[in-house]
């Protein structure tokens, strides 16, 4: 069977988006297909003793294209005898792509996932971008908006091909029970808008709560709750204060992955208004979140940032606030959901079956077996 070596420095028990992405790609190959070059997070001994395929970590906590790190992916590659190579983030590891080729891997494909855009808007940054794919086979992007900022800088040196993120869709499903939620943050049975996300600019949660008057005007009882951490936290929770709105928001502080399904399913609506920030380099590569809310049933209001109105189908599947810095327009996107509560309905259930149609681990994973192939 042919064997694939996957450099990442992005491996689970270390958490984040480019982790579980790739881990999930990996949990639906042939175990006996795969070895694993990867760098060290505290528990990684115990989670790597529970993988059905040989992981190496590299004693370092940031696995970088060194030459001491080609010299182990190279006799990686020799002692199981890989002729693919996978590598987890293509910038910057696809630096060893070389090496592994003159080892004799003949097939190799690299992963990007939002970051790199802002790596081919700066000149040395670009010309990064341009030496790895010139020494790669494939390189893959997450959606048009990153194709379309990759492609032209990096100027054919490599063929590109769609691999995007999916969803777990057994785990993120409208039967999932949000009700535990709801009493743990006082939330009764009133309406909740939710946003599930790391508290940065970006997200949009600052806008979020700047509108909320404006939707409370509509929906007294309306509630928002906030969900994740991050730098923003304390000055969040100082503007809802500022605003006299302790009583219908709620920031619920970092929580563990496993616990994400029943958060999005305490809501009845989810926003995240993403806007573009730093001139194009602070941008939302697709916006998963706005898929794993749809998978549960949810009607969406996304902002115009990057991908993201790619994961959700205008006007069927929720909203794109075509201006996500104004509280104003975020606020009547968000309220109009609350004015037809049949509509949003109907909304979370056109999405669930576009995310099972579309973006379902299944279909993500039959992409990246053919991506494997020469």
């Amino acid at each position: 069977m042919s064997r694939t070596l996957v450099v990442t420095n992005d491996f689970p028990p270390r958490q984040g988006g480019i982790q579980t992405f790739v881990a999930a790609l990996l949990a639906r190959r042939p175990p006996d297909s795969l070895v694993v070059l990867a760098s060290r997070s505290p528990g990684w001994e115990e989670y790597d003793a529970a993988l059905p395929y040989p992981v190496l970590r590299h004693p370092t906590g940031m696995l970088l294209p060194t030459r001491s790190a080609a010299r182990v992916a190279v006799d990686l590659v020799r002692r199981y005898g890989c002729d693919t190579a996978v590598y987890g983030a293509a910038a910057p590891l696809g630096l060893l792509a070389p090496a592994l080729r003159s080892a004799g891997v003949a097939h190799q494909v690299g992963i990007t996932h939002g970051h790199e855009t802002g790596w081919v808007a700066v000149p040395g940054g670009r010309q990064l971008m341009r030496r790895i794919a010139t020494h790669l086979d494939l390189l893959t992007y997450i959606s048009e908006y990153t194709h379309g900022r990759l492609e032209p800088p990096l100027g054919g040196r490599a063929r590109m091909a769609q691999l995007s993120p999916g969803v777990d869709v057994d785990a993120f499903t409208p039967e999932v029970d949000g009700a535990a939620v709801r009493r743990r943050h006082g939330l009764g049975e009133d309406p909740v808008v939710v946003c599930v996300s790391r508290l940065v600019p970006r997200k949009g949660q600052d806008v979020l709560v700047a509108g909320w008057p404006r939707v409370l005007a509509r929906h007294p009882r309306a509630r928002l709750l906030l969900v994740g951490g991050g730098p923003d936290e304390a000055a969040l929770r100082r503007a809802v204060a500022a605003r006299g709105l302790t009583g219908s928001v709620v920031l619920t502080g970092p929580v563990p992955p496993g616990q994400l399904p029943e958060h999005y399913a305490a809501g009845d609506v989810f926003a995240m208004p993403c806007r573009t920030r730093h001139g194009g380099l602070d941008v939302e590569g697709l916006g998963m979140v706005y898929l794993e809310a749809a998978a549960c049933g949810l009607p969406v209001v996304a902002g115009t940032s990057g991908g993201a109105p790619e994961a959700v189908r205008d006007g069927v599947t929720g909203s794109v606030v075509s201006d996500p810095r104004s509280p104003g327009a975020v606020a009547d996107a968000v309220a109009a959901l609350l004015d037809d509560p049949a509509r949003a309905r109907a909304m979370g259930r056109a999405g669930r079956a576009w995310v099972e149609q579309r973006w379902s681990w299944t279909s993500i994973a039959g992409t990246f077996a053919r991506l494997l192939e020469p």
